[in-house]
């Protein structure tokens, strides 16, 4: 009479379980970074939406605001900080900062030097 075998061998569930250890060994590190890039992109599409709310500002009153971005119809992005805006005779730069990474900063200038990455052009947000 044959033997009907049901079910798994031990061999066969431990071969399983490692291959499956080994995907979540390559995978996990490509997630975490995943959402460094998002927290990365929601600083620089507000540093983007700052520039269009100062110069839709400096159209107006022809001067750039610095500490009341109420004024600018401006909000942030959740956790990511009100921006620290610079400005000048005709120029203005503001830096950013997001609750999630540690010692992580972008920023943008306009008719100045990018604080943070001298050699970056004009309106381009850049982190580091």
């Amino acid at each position: 009479m044959p033997h009907s075998r049901k079910g798994f061998t031990l061999i066969e569930l431990l071969i399983v379980v490692v291959i499956i250890g080994i995907l979540a060994t390559i995978a996990i590190p490509k997630f975490a970074n995943t959402k460094t890039k998002a927290y990365t992109a929601a600083m620089k599409t507000d540093l983007r939406n700052l520039v269009s709310a100062e110069e839709a500002f400096h159209a107006d009153s022809i001067r750039y605001t610095v500490y009341d971005t109420s004024r600018l119809k401006f909000r942030s992005s959740q956790s990511v900080s009100d921006p620290t805006i610079v400005t000048g005779s005709g120029y203005w730069s503001a830096t950013v900062t997001h609750s999630q990474i540690l010692n992580f900063t972008c920023a943008i200038a306009v008719n100045t030097v990018n604080p943070l990455v001298p050699s970056a052009g004009e309106g381009e947000p850049v982190c580091r």
